[in-house]
């Protein structure tokens, strides 16, 4: 696995782990365990995944560009036939 690929997933899982262990513990920083679990997910494992996953794409191929639009209705001409 790819080093990235292994940072975010141990990421995740102390995320979740975080948010697990302030749910069922009770002790007084719980809201702190959930809430710094949401934070990982959000401010670490949410952005570490999505620069894995779109590393090397070009963004231009998503966009809802003119060329696009003409390439899909293209293509649902085609299908329809």
């Amino acid at each position: 696995m790819k080093l990235i690929h292994i940072i975010t997933l141990i990421a995740f899982l102390a995320s979740i782990a975080s948010i697990i262990c302030g749910f069922l513990l009770d002790v007084e920083y719980a809201q702190k365990l959930i809430g710094f679990g949401v934070l990982g997910l959000f401010l670490v494992v949410f952005p570490l995944f999505s620069y894995y996953r779109w590393k090397g794409k070009d963004v231009k191929d998503y966009m809802l560009t003119k060329e696009n639009l003409d390439k899909m209705r293209e293509n649902q001409k085609k299908n329809k036939i």
